[in-house]
C-alpha cells in the first residue's frame, strides 16, 4: 500500500531541474566517554567518566557531559572566536578549545580531532601514520595512538604516551 501511495505521488511529479544539494549537517555523536590523565610526581591522577553528545563541526560546535542519569555536568560551546564552558555554577569563557580541556583535566585534549577520530578516521587538520602494531586497525596522529580495533562495536579509544599519559575511551550509541 505504501509503495502504491508513493507511485501515484511520484506519477503526479513534475520534472523539476536539478539544483545543487545542500550541505548535510553533521550526524551528531553520542555515547559514554572516559578521560584518564595518569599521576605524575606533582599532580594527581584524573578520571572523567561522562555521557556525552557532540554537536557540530570543529569550527563551531558543542559538547555536552552528563551523568548516566542525565544530570547535565557541563556544556562547552564554541564557535569563531568563542569558547565557553557552562556548568551549574556559571559560564567561563576561554581562548580556545585547548585552554578549555587544559583548565577542566589538566590536560589538553584534541577535541577538532575527536569528530573524525569517533568516525573512525584521521583527522584533516593534520598528518596522520597507519598503525602498524600486529595488524591492529587504527592510527598515529598529533601524538596519540588512536585505536580501531572494536570500532565495529563503537569503541573508540586513543592515548597520547608522553607524560602524563592520557587515554580516552568512547562507547558510542548506535542507532
Amino acid at each position: 500500500m505504501l509503495v502504491a501511495c508513493l507511485l501515484l505521488f511520484a506519477g503526479c511529479a513534475t520534472v523539476a531541474p536539478p539544483r545543487a544539494a545542500a550541505p548535510a549537517a553533521p550526524a551528531a555523536l553520542a555515547g559514554r566517554m572516559t578521560v584518564q590523565v595518569d599521576a605524575t610526581p606533582s599532580t594527581e591522577a584524573r578520571n572523567v567518566t561522562a555521557t556525552f553528545d557532540l554537536q557540530g563541526s570543529p569550527d563551531e560546535g558543542r559538547l555536552d557531559l552528563s551523568t548516566p542519569l542525565g544530570t547535565v555536568l557541563a556544556q562547552a560551546r564554541w564557535s569563531p572566536g568563542r569558547v565557553a564552558l557552562v556548568t551549574p555554577q556559571g559560564e567561563t569563557r576561554f581562548a580556545s578549545l585547548d585552554a578549555l580541556t587544559r583548565e577542566v583535566l589538566g590536560e589538553s585534549l584534541p577535541v577538532a580531532a575527536l569528530f573524525d577520530w569517533l568516525r573512525g578516521r584521521p583527522w584533516p587538520g593534520a598528518p596522520s601514520t597507519p598503525r602498524t602494531e600486529a595488524g591492529e586497525p587504527g592510527f598515529r596522529q598529533l601524538g596519540w595512538l588512536v585505536s580501531l580495533a572494536r570500532f565495529d562495536q563503537g569503541l573508540v579509544s586513543a592515548r597520547r604516551a608522553e607524560p602524563p599519559a592520557v587515554t580516552v575511551r568512547a562507547k558510542l550509541d548506535r542507532p
